[in-house]
């Protein structure tokens, strides 16, 4: 052995010791971390059971309370994850900061509390509760647990200073309904309006390129026209009326109405509001809407008659809606064989994405992985909440759902609210597809959006030149030059290429005709009823005929629900449970929780949702199956 090599052993020797020892060190340090930190929540929570009475950690339910569902936030399908102790801290400050709120888990705590002998009953206040419109089948969703509530025997009252139509369709389904005898009751039905920028645009100067297929593409539109396409109102109010008509037969069978009374009270608003002298509460009572009227001390009494009083007397007794989800706890993986299900939620982004935020590509294609290699999974719900995005991320995970079938795993497709473009595209090869009466589907179509600015350069004397070595080279210039012939043709031919791949996805994975595929495409949009009827979904159900329907075809009686996502380590949720435990002990005070957020904060959040569309559009080649026009 050489000089050089003998150092080189003994360097190679050295250098490996060094690292064992400085690994044996971290190691040691972070146990003594750990235990550090052990030692001092034990001390607080010593010191708090000695405060508060040596309660356990975790939420109280009282005997005979009320489940108080009164979340504030958005109805969504899938919520970010949230760090419990934060969340701690922000409600022990007062802060009301509007959360995602997941409709999955307020169907699980109103279906545990039908069975929960400590709820008497539930109060619906929905005040703070945003359900965007096209989220119509979560509302749907909600207001059928509450109908298997009262199955129970158990009554259900609703109470609000005011309803959006949106929450008067769950609040529909309570028992008595209070409205403030100052608030208001207004149904506006359902609209689609976009704004049309052509003329901005010719005024900014701006050239929009946009490439795409099928006549009813109405997503690209407000780049080019000034107006709604008649064929893009022609499928706009398509889906629109039927979402309406499930919204009236919801409503007025819940209220026990004859058929066309939400109509009447919403087209003849004017008539029925003079009637009422201009008063909205005293119109909704007369047309059997609602049961009472009262201020907010009245329908506080009224809950203490149906409650009693809690501890101070301050309020009934009762149980929050996020509070009752912490005490019974998240659903348990037991010995059963197991269904998973995996949300894809939001826009389809190529690459990872948390959940609640959009609906990554590789993050979904991982968690199908995960329950392809997971032998206790026997089955496959995709659970699709989405307006599409990158076609590209929509085929990675539809190759993660053929890996599964491959593999003999049944995958049932799920759709929620939204379901359409590359959300369509990955339910596709689905065993099965449900759907809910109210679900926008389809949208089966391609488009490529690139703007240029070259009259904008040349108004202001920006002028750009160069050359390069092939006729493709000019690409480099775009944006400040103008987009080359040959460049947009290369454009135009991928998204016709796309296209034709999307039908050839829909025609294998329905087993249907590619020609048949594209005459119920080329972009357009279909309620969940309808797509029934065309073939693109087979049943119409929820999430849980779905799982129902997954576990027959693995031959499975019994088994357990698991939810493959992104979740708090059990550590988190110690270290959240103690400091909800804590401030309470130490009587922080929550009265100062602002009750709304400002009209220029809502504002602002709407403007910052624009704007994170912008990120949402990653696509390896610019290539989006999206359907613009249904929202989020």
């Amino acid at each position: 052995m050489s000089e050089d090599d003998s150092k080189f052993g003994v360097w190679g020797f050295i250098k490996g010791f060094g690292k064992l020892v400085i690994g044996i060190l971290l190691i040691l340090q972070g146990i003594v971390g750990l235990a550090m930190l052990l030692l001092f929540v034990g001390v607080f929570i010593a010191i708090g059971n000695g405060v508060g009475g040596g309660k356990p950690v975790g939420a109280h339910v009282p005997k005979d309370a009320a489940l108080l569902i009164n979340p504030n936030g958005v109805l969504v399908e899938e919520a970010e994850v949230q760090d419990p102790f934060t969340h701690a801290i922000e409600r022990a400050y007062g802060s009301n900061e509007p959360q995602q709120i997941e409709v999955r888990e307020v169907v699980r705590a109103v279906r545990n509390a039908a069975t929960d002998e400590r709820i008497k009953g539930i109060v619906l206040d929905l005040t703070q509760l945003y359900i965007p419109t096209i989220s119509a089948s979560k509302a749907h969703y909600v207001a059928s647990a509450i109908d298997e509530f009262k199955a129970s025997g158990k009554k259900v009252f609703a109470v609000g200073d005011y309803y959006s139509q949106e929450q008067y369709l769950i609040a529909s389904h309570a028992d008595e309904i209070y409205l403030h005898d100052k608030g208001s009751l207004v149904f506006v039905g359902y609209a689609a309006y976009d704004a049309f920028m052509k003329t901005f645009l010719d005024k900014l100067l701006i050239t929009p390129h946009v490439f795409r297929v099928g006549t009813f593409k109405a997503a690209v539109e407000p780049f080019l026209r000034d107006d709604m396409s008649p064929e893009a109102k022609e499928a706009n109010l398509a889906f629109l009326g039927s979402m309406w008509t499930s919204y009236k037969a919801a409503v007025e069978k819940a209220r026990g109405l004859p058929a066309g009374s939400i109509d009447r009270f919403a087209n003849d608003l004017n008539a029925i509001l003079r009637e009422s002298n201009g008063d909205f509460a005293s119109a909704a009572l007369k047309h059997k809407l609602v049961d009472h009227l009262s201020s907010r001390p009245e329908q506080l009494d009224a809950m203490k008659a149906a409650f009693g009083e809690n501890d101070d007397g301050e309020s009934f007794k009762n149980v929050e809606l996020a509070d009752y989800l912490m005490a019974i706890g998240p659903e348990k993986d037991g010995s059963n064989p197991d269904v998973a299900i995996i949300t894809a939620a939001g826009t389809i982004v190529d690459g990872e994405a948390a959940p609640g935020v959009a609906a990554g590509g590789d993050t979904i294609a991982d968690y199908l992985k995960q329950a392809l290699k997971d032998d206790e999974v026997k089955a496959v719900v995709l659970r699709i909440d989405s307006p599409g995005g990158s076609a590209f991320a929509s085929e990675v995970i539809r190759d993660g759902v053929l890996a599964l079938k491959e593999a003999g795993k049944p995958v049932v497709v799920s759709m929620g609210s939204l379901a359409a473009s590359g959300g369509y595209w990955i339910a596709a090869p689905g065993d099965e597809i449900w759907a809910a009466p109210t679900t926008v589907t389809g949208s089966i179509g391609i488009f490529a959006f690139f703007p240029t600015f070259e009259k904008a350069a040349q108004y202001w004397g920006l002028n750009v030149d160069g050359v390069g070595t092939t006729s493709l080279a000019s690409i480099y210039a775009a944006g400040a030059g103008p987009l080359e012939e040959n460049v947009a043709d290369i454009f135009q031919q991928s998204v016709e290429d796309g296209y034709r791949d999307f039908l050839d996805v829909v025609a294998e994975g329905r087993k249907l005709d590619p020609a048949y595929v594209d005459t119920i495409g080329q972009g357009r949009v279909w309620i969940g009823e309808r797509a029934q009827e065309l073939k693109l979904v087979d049943h119409l159900g929820d999430i849980d005929d779905a799982v129902e329907a997954a576990a027959k075809r693995a031959n499975l009686t019994e088994y357990d629900r698991v939810n493959f996502r992104e979740t708090i380590s059990p550590l988190e949720v110690f270290f959240g449970q103690t400091a909800v435990r804590l401030m309470s002990a130490f009587g922080v005070d929550r009265s100062g929780a602002e009750a709304s957020r400002s009209i220029v904060r809502k504002a602002i959040s709407t403007v910052e949702k624009e704007l994170a569309l912008i990120d949402e559009f990653n696509d390896p080649k610019a290539l989006y199956a999206r359907c613009l026009s249904c929202g989020n």
